[in-house]
């Protein structure tokens, strides 16, 4: 499903299998559709009032997804993937409302950056992760208590994995890792920013920024066996970047994972870390049925949705980034 801006008109393009491609148009002017975009971007900020953001979600959701409501369900249709446009990058689709519920918890959600789609599952046997992290604080950033217990829970359920938390992720360390062996997932909880400019786009290790550049070039390093899937799991967009979502996709593209999985802003610390063992969870015990990793995803999402705590977007909505 494709979503594009243009002068007066909202569009939408729906490609269904075996199915000749269909066309939605909405009608609006592009200054109503850019400032509605915006007004929900700002909206999934805590503080802000949850029947202004939930009605905002669903304006946005009747423009995209409910023109093709009766061609999905006639299609059995159960992932849906976007390719976007403008300032819809910066969107969370999960988050998008029908006035009943969250369109993540009708469907799973990927996004992509073209057509080449990797729907196939992980499987538990073949699952080693080469975990990096942060706890502390560190170069002018926060610390981020989350991440032990993040990487520790998870780190009992994976047979095959290596660790590298605080004075032990630098950025040589890492190199040594990526460049030792093939890992299939390579999750790394801690700071960094993805902005538009590709100098402003970093990852946080112990000992330095790493920009993306060095970042892509050290995990291209890896070129026996592709990456499955890259995890960010306390990242953020940069601030007032209108196009810094495509900072997150270049990474991913660059570092030549089949999938990334990060989040849109900064996030609460402990929600964080429970979503990703709820996330490694379904996959190392679900793996055996061929789950895509989408659906894994989906299952997290809607877990935190159901938990009163962490059930407002802010805490509890990560997006996929190129391929499900």
């Amino acid at each position: 499903m494709a979503g594009s801006e243009r002068s007066d008109r909202l569009e939408v393009i729906l490609s269904l299998p075996d199915r000749p491609l269909l066309h939605y148009i909405t009608p609006l002017p592009q200054e109503e559709i850019q400032s509605t975009l915006e007004q929900l971007y700002s909206a999934f900020y805590i503080g802000f009032s949850q029947k202004e953001r939930l009605k905002l979600a669903q304006e946005v959701y009747n423009w995209l997804i409910q023109p093709a409501e009766v061609d999905l369900a006639a299609n059995n249709i159960q992932t849906l993937v976007f390719v976007l446009d403008g300032f819809l990058r910066n969107i969370p689709m999960a988050s998008l409302y029908d006035g009943q519920q969250y369109l993540i918890e009708k469907y799973s959600i990927g996004l992509s950056q073209g057509l080449q789609l990797f729907p196939e599952g992980l499987e538990s046997a073949r699952l080693n992760v080469l975990m990096l992290g942060l706890t502390e604080a560190r170069q002018g950033f926060t610390p981020l208590p989350g991440v032990g217990v993040e990487i520790e829970e998870i780190a009992k359920k994976i047979d095959s994995k290596t660790i590298l938390l605080n004075e032990e992720f630098t950025q040589v360390a890492f190199q040594k890792k990526v460049e030792g062996k093939p890992f299939r997932v390579v999750h790394l909880a801690t700071h960094g920013q993805f902005s538009s400019d590709p100098e402003e786009t970093f990852l946080l290790t112990w000992d330095t920024r790493l920009q993306v550049k060095e970042f892509s070039e050290l995990l291209q390093e890896q070129n026996r066996d592709p990456i499955e899937l890259l995890i960010l799991s306390a990242c953020q967009t940069a601030a007032g970047d209108n196009r810094a979502g495509l900072g997150l996709a270049g990474l991913a593209l660059r570092s030549g994972a089949r999938s990334t999985l990060a989040t849109l802003w900064s996030v609460d610390d402990l929600s964080t870390a429970e979503f990703m063992i709820d996330f490694y969870q379904v996959l190392t015990t679900k793996s055996e049925t061929n789950l895509t990793k989408a659906e894994a995803l989906r299952q997290a999402q809607i877990a935190l949705i159901k938990n009163p705590q962490y059930n407002h977007p802010s805490i509890g909505i990560f997006d996929n980034v190129v391929g499900i």
